[in-house]
């Protein structure tokens, strides 16, 4: 019956997984081309030579990092507006269950006997399972991009770097899917979830950068689970913390857990 209930989820959203996967991959690709141009040129160095001292100072040593041929090639996992499509993603498809009740759906599901929990499960894995889909193909056009176009000097970031990157932005996308999962369950509208989730995500993302940057900010921007996600960091060698894992699925589990009491418990009926 899960099983069922997944693939019927994934079936209806196909197209949209997969235009967006093309385009995440083809994004990679052309990154990578634009990094092999500017390496090709020796602009690199240019670049790091044009920022200003005060601007080094205020954004730090990964600034620098990132004004290299594994920095742009790397762009793609860190984005901010990748990273919000790909949150948007999460958002989408975690409201679906509240879309379902609102069009109607959701009777069709339930005329046979199918408890309500499975709804739920069957959202979670089939946002789980387009998580990775998506990571994965992001990983694809990295690997073609670098296997074909770039040159042999090119300093490439590591695989271990590059799947790094991919896991902890994993772990947030999944975390926004529960937070967003736990509001569409208690919403009656889809529109309505939707600008909540997008809302909230926008507050958090705009707290953790202010807070990175302000330090009067630093005390309440521990609140944003964009705190936990650590591309510059990575960027400079440092090993993925455990803990930003461990927080980012803590909010994930307990936000589903809240979703399954919510839609246990909510009024189907449109």
């Amino acid at each position: 019956m899960l099983f069922a209930l997944t693939v019927q989820l994934l079936h209806r959203v196909r197209k949209f997984l997969l235009a967006a996967g093309v385009l995440l991959a083809g994004f990679q690709v052309v990154l990578i081309l634009q990094a092999n141009s500017i390496q090709a040129s020796n602009s690199f160095s240019k670049m790091g030579e044009m920022v200003p001292a005060f601007a080094r100072d205020l954004m730090g040593p990964s600034f620098v990092m990132f004004l290299t041929f594994k920095g742009i090639v790397c762009l793609g996992y860190f984005h901010p507006i990748v990273m919000g499509a790909l949150v948007s993603a999460a958002v989408t498809l975690a409201t679906i269950p509240v879309m379902e009740i609102e069009t109607g759906f959701i009777d069709l599901v339930l005329a046979r006997p199918v408890a309500r929990h499975w709804i739920v499960t069957r959202s979670i894995l089939a946002a789980l399972i387009s998580i990775i889909y998506l990571l994965a193909m992001m990983a694809v056009g990295t690997w073609i991009g670098l296997s074909n176009f770039a040159t042999t000097d090119a300093g490439r970031p590591s695989a271990g770097l590059v799947g790094s990157l991919a896991l902890n932005l994993g772990f947030l996308m999944f975390c926004w899917a529960g937070i967003a999962m736990a509001i569409g369950c208690a919403c009656r509208r889809r529109g309505s979830a939707g600008a909540i989730a997008g809302l909230l995500a926008l507050t958090a993302y705009l707290t953790d950068y202010i807070g990175r940057t302000w330090k009067p900010a630093e005390s309440i921007a521990w609140l944003s689970p964009f705190r936990y996600y650590k591309p510059f960091e990575l960027l400079m060698g440092a090993a993925l913390p455990a803990k930003s894992l461990y927080v980012l699925g803590g909010i994930a589990a307990a936000a589903f857990a809240l979703a399954y009491l919510l839609y246990s418990r909510r009024d189907i009926s449109h």
